[in-house]
């Protein structure tokens, strides 16, 4: 291992492959998608283990809302039924919940449970892990409302710099991940997080979504450990 690799602290994962894992199996797409649940568990405990700080979760993409809509509204009831039952669990493990995207896109019942859930965040003193869901995100919608906010404000063009974007994406305080996990085989970031993966290794998994275990988070980890890490330098 090279011991100046330094420590894995915001791990960003985009689940991919639940759609195509219920095919496989004769199974219906929206039968991949709760299986699909199930791994989000293991890999929150795996992270937890590791101690992990970040956590973001390619959860539904802008572009999805264009899926068929028996799909889609498969996929907001289980996001109604997550929001109703694992907060609490979470907050028992000292686990934050943050929520990105153009959330007001959301019906207004999930938008309000997404407002109570993250009113009721312990205090970040206390915090051992904060997972980020992305919902109705892109990475490109993030810049855009970034800019928005920004010429909003009023601020001279020549006095723009990266802190000031940074200063205006959706969660500015939590640092770039370190790390990219992408399963299914796919080798591409699909518009997420542009901005932030500037300088993030990537690890694309042949396995699908619904059946990552501890053990693949592991694997990626290890394959992340043996990458150097130059930042554009020397």
């Amino acid at each position: 291992m090279n011991n100046y690799i330094q420590k894995v602290q915001h791990l960003a994962v985009i689940m991919d492959g639940n759609g195509r894992w219920a095919t496989q199996k004769g199974l219906s797409r929206s039968a991949g998608h709760k299986k699909g649940v199930d791994a989000v568990a293991n890999l929150v405990d795996g992270v937890l283990e590791r101690g992990i700080k970040y956590l973001t979760l390619f959860c539904f993409s802008i572009e999805n809302w264009s899926r068929p809509k028996g799909e889609v509204d498969d996929l907001l009831d289980m996001l109604n039924r997550f929001l109703d039952e694992e907060p609490e669990k979470y907050r028992s493990k000292k686990i934050n919940l943050s929520f990105i995207g153009q959330l007001a896109r959301l019906p207004k019942n999930l938008q309000q449970k997404i407002k109570n859930i993250e009113q009721e965040n312990i205090p970040q003193s206390d915090e051992k892990l904060r997972v980020m869901f992305a919902l109705s995100y892109s990475g490109k919608s993030e810049l855009v409302d970034a800019i928005k906010k920004i010429v909003k404000s009023g601020i001279d063009a020549d006095s723009i710099t990266e802190d000031t974007v940074r200063e205006n994406l959706y969660l500015p305080n939590i640092p770039d991940p370190d790390l990219l996990i992408r399963t299914s085989g796919e080798q591409r970031i699909s518009n997420f997080l542009l901005w932030q993966l500037a300088y993030s290794e990537f690890v694309f998994l042949p396995k699908m979504w619904p059946d990552f275990e501890k053990k693949d988070l592991e694997e990626a980890l290890d394959i992340f450990n043996k990458r150097q890490r130059r930042f554009g330098k020397v």
